[in-house]
């Protein structure tokens, strides 16, 4: 249970937790409520969600980042968010904030750099430690990249968000140049914890810290 602390003003944000539903279906979704955000008809929205195997391309990105050898069986979407290629699919929490930016710091990067904090500090609860690159958008463990970031703000609203691997089948990373990055590999939670972990344990953690992150009237105030 969250609590308000004295003197600080609490924001309302809304979670919506879909488990497992299509890619485009959710996509459609989050189109739907940008523009319910913007005309004021809901609450700043978390969207967490587990994906079908696929690959999306954002607006720019180079259409031969996906190989050859992609299985046949994995649609592609080309999306408006920011950044390249990246996978989504089974055991991969993928979230997308519907936040206006009019109530935090109206700054894109400010936006991201809270973003890959949030998931560095829901890292951090399971003992991994994470960090950011240089000149790169995600979270890294070493030269692995555990989780990737993609986002589209129009008019201040945001949404697409992040993708954190726990438990995915990586062998599907094989079939693109992940985030158009040759030089540094991909992980997961799974992958670097001993310990048996599950999409829904991540899930009310990072929820917690979520609420951390955005909920206060000071957050990305600096």
């Amino acid at each position: 249970m969250i609590t308000e602390p004295d003197n600080i003003a609490m924001r309302k944000i809304d979670i919506l937790d879909l488990g497992a539903r299509p890619y485009k279906e959710v996509w459609d979704l989050q189109k739907e409520l940008v523009e319910k955000r913007r005309n004021g008809q809901i609450n700043d929205t978390l969207i967490l969600v587990e994906h079908e195997p696929v690959y999306t391309l954002g607006k720019s990105a180079d259409e031969n980042h996906i190989l050859q050898h992609t299985p046949r069986k994995v649609k592609t979407y080309r999306i408006e968010r920011g950044g390249d290629v990246t996978f989504h699919g089974p055991g991969q929490l993928v979230g997308y904030p519907i936040l206006d930016l009019h109530n935090y710091k109206k700054s894109i990067s400010g936006y991201m750099r809270s973003l890959e904090q949030l998931i560095i500090d829901t890292l951090a609860e399971y003992e991994i430690t994470a960090e950011r690159k240089d000149g790169l958008t995600g979270v890294w463990v070493g030269d692995e990249k555990i989780a990737a970031l993609g986002v589209r703000v129009t008019r201040w609203i945001t949404m697409h968000g992040f993708a954190l691997n726990v438990t995915p089948d990586l062998t599907y990373y094989s079939g693109i140049i992940p985030c158009g990055i040759f030089e540094y590999g991909v992980t997961s939670m799974t992958r670097l914890l001993t310990d048996e972990v599950t999409v829904d344990s991540v899930k009310q953690v990072l929820i917690e810290k979520f609420m951390s992150q955005f909920q206060t009237a000071e957050s990305m105030s600096g």
